[in-house]
Order: C-alpha cells, then structure tokens, then sequence
C-alpha cells in the first residue's frame, strides 16, 4: 500500500494514511481515462446548433429565368446555397452528443485517474476541513499552506462553509467523494482530499 502524508488546514504534516491499491495502486489504463474524460466533455454539450438548409429557407419558389437563351447559368431557385440567402449545404441540427460506456470502465478509469495523482505525488490528504464561516480568503490561506495553485478539493459530505468559501475561486474547485469524476481529477494540477473522502472513496470502489 502507499504511504502519503497527511496535513494540517495549517499545511503542517501531522501524520500518514496508507491508500488502499485497489484504489490507488491499479496499474493506469491511459486509454479508458482518455475515453472517459471525452464522454464527460461530449455529455455536456447542448448540441442546440441549427443552420436553414434550401428547404427551410423563405422563399426561393419561383425559377429565377427561364433554362435556355439567356446566357446565364441554369438555375432552379434563388435560395440555393450559391445564392446570397440561400440555404446551407449540409446545415448543422440539433444533436444528443452523448454517448456511454460500460460501469466497469468508468471504474477503472477513475481508479486509474486517482492511481496517475498519487504517482505523480499530486495528491494531498488533510486530516479535515472545517470553516466557522463562509470567508474565501480563509479558504485561499489553506490553500496556500498547502501550495495548491489548481486543485479538486474533495470533502466527504456536502460542507457549505467549504464550498461557498471556495465558490469564486476560478483554479479551485469542489465536490463530494460520491460525485468524483475523472475529468474534473485530470484537470486539477493537485488533488486534495480529505481523511474522510479517502475513506469513503475507497469504501465506494476498493
């Protein structure tokens, strides 16, 4: 099992958490990470495009001159797309983007997103997070003894001292161990979570 330490709100080390391998230690799958981070970004697009094609477009019913004898190219309506107000050649339409992949998949890439973390040493663990208050510059002020720039702060259960004092911070962000995903965890430069959040990450998925 890895060993990392475990840290203050003060960011001073005050002791060490083994993680359990079936979470933290799997052997990386790059692909299924890959897969999962473009099913996340794709099933959040709207996908509300929509561009006229010639049928749509007004207009256009009548031939704008006759198919011979007038020098000019033949043609059939004035909305075509070569036509200024013509329709659009294989115009864009509302789309579902979405797509799925399996529940064991979507496991192991998040297991193996959390293994890349604690690899790459860009995984903190702090033995709690507790505001008094709602206050940003408190939650900034742990944030630097943590020396965290961009990070995905974890917590166990929904605080929202924590997350209203984080809420405009444009490089923090965050969420519930049970709502992890693995793109908001490859997009954080460091992953902090709490004693709790392990446990109960690893009570989830080990």
């Amino acid at each position: 099992m890895a060993s990392v330490a475990v840290y203050n709100m003060e960011g001073k080390e005050v002791g060490t958490i083994e993680l359990n391998d079936a979470v933290f230690g799997v052997e990386v799958n790059e692909h299924l990470v890959h897969m999962a981070v473009v099913q996340h970004l794709a099933n959040k697009r709207q996908g509300t495009q929509k561009a006229k094609t010639r049928g749509e477009v007004s207009g256009g019913g009548r031939k704008p001159w006759k198919q011979k004898g007038t020098g000019h190219a033949r043609q059939g309506s004035t909305r075509s797309p070569q036509w200024k107000g013509g329709g659009m050649v294989f115009a864009p339409v509302p789309r579902d983007y979405s797509f799925k992949i399996n529940k064991k998949e979507k496991r192991a890439a998040l297991k193996s997103a959390l293994t890349s973390k604690v690899q790459d040493s860009r995984l903190v663990v702090v033995d709690e997070l507790k505001f008094n208050e709602i206050k940003t510059k408190n939650f900034v002020a742990v944030m630097n003894n943590l020396k965290v720039e961009k990070g995905l702060v974890v917590i166990a259960e929904n605080d929202a001292n924590v997350v209203l004092s984080a809420r405009n911070l444009p490089n923090v962000n965050t969420t519930r161990a049970d709502e992890i995903n693995v793109y908001d965890i490859m997009n954080a430069k460091t992953l902090v979570l709490t004693k709790d959040a392990v446990a109960k990450i690893e009570e989830v998925y080990a």
